[in-house]
C-alpha cells in the first residue's frame, strides 16, 4: 500500500494542472475546450472559488485590547479606567456624587452615586463618569457643574497632583475653572475658586 507521501506526490500534478489550466491557452498550444468555451469558464470559476476560500482562512487582525467607546460627541476611552471616589476634606468631608437626575453635589457617606469612573482622554486630562447615574461631570462656561448624558468638551478636566497629594480638576474647555465643593457639600462655581483653596482639593480613593 502506498504511503501518504506517495499519494501526495500523485496528486501534485493534478493540482498544478487545475491551477494552470486557465492560462494554458494564453501561450503555446491551446487547451482543449468544450463548445462555447464552457471548460475555460468553469476552470476560471473554480480558480476564483479557490482564491475566495483561501482568503477566508486568513486570520482576522487582532482587535485592540480596549476599544474606544462611542458616547455622544466622540470617543472617550483612550486608556486605563479607574473606579474611584473623589473625597474633598471640607466641612465634615464630602465625596463628589452624580445623582440620577444629573445634579452634582457632595455626600458624606459612600454611596453608589459617589462611585466614579475616571478615564484618560488626553495626557493629563480625564473624564469623570457617574457609574450609577450614567452621567458625565461637566462644567459650563459660567463655571456651573452639571451632569451630561453625553461626552462633550465640557466633560474634560485637567487632573493636577498637588503638593498635599490631593488632586485639582480644572475644566479643560474653560481654563481657570475648577471643580469645588463648599463646606456644606454644595457645588461651588468653578470661576470663583482657585487651586490654592481647600474646596478644590480632591483625594481619589476606593
Amino acid at each position: 500500500m502506498a504511503g501518504p507521501g506517495a499519494a501526495a506526490a500523485a496528486l501534485l500534478p493534478a493540482v498544478l494542472l487545475a491551477l494552470l489550466a486557465p492560462w494554458a491557452g494564453r501561450g503555446g498550444a491551446a487547451a482543449p475546450t468544450a463548445p462555447n468555451g464552457t471548460l475555460e469558464a468553469e476552470l476560471e470559476r473554480r480558480w476564483e472559488s479557490l482564491v475566495a476560500r483561501s482568503l477566508a482562512r486568513l486570520p482576522v487582525a487582532a482587535q485592540p485590547k480596549e476599544a474606544a467607546v462611542q458616547s455622544g460627541a466622540g470617543d472617550y476611552l483612550l486608556g486605563i479606567k479607574r473606579l474611584r471616589r473623589l473625597y474633598c476634606n471640607v466641612g465634615i468631608g464630602f465625596h463628589l456624587q452624580v445623582l440620577p437626575d444629573g445634579r452634582i453635589g457632595g455626600v458624606h457617606a459612600d454611596t453608589s452615586d459617589s462611585l466614579l469612573e475616571l478615564s484618560p482622554v488626553e495626557r493629563g486630562v480625564v473624564s469623570i463618569f457617574g457609574v450609577a447615574s450614567r452621567f458625565f461631570v461637566a462644567m459650563s462656561s459660567k463655571g456651573k457643574l452639571y451632569g451630561s448624558p453625553f461626552f462633550t468638551d465640557e466633560c474634560k478636566f485637567k487632573e493636577t497632583l498637588l503638593a498635599n497629594n490631593y488632586n485639582a480638576y480644572e475644566c479643560h474647555q474653560h481654563p481657570g475653572m475648577f471643580i469645588a465643593l463648599s463646606k456644606n457639600g454644595k457645588p461651588k462655581k468653578g470661576n470663583r475658586v482657585s487651586p490654592t483653596m481647600k474646596v478644590t482639593h480632591f483625594l481619589p480613593r476606593l
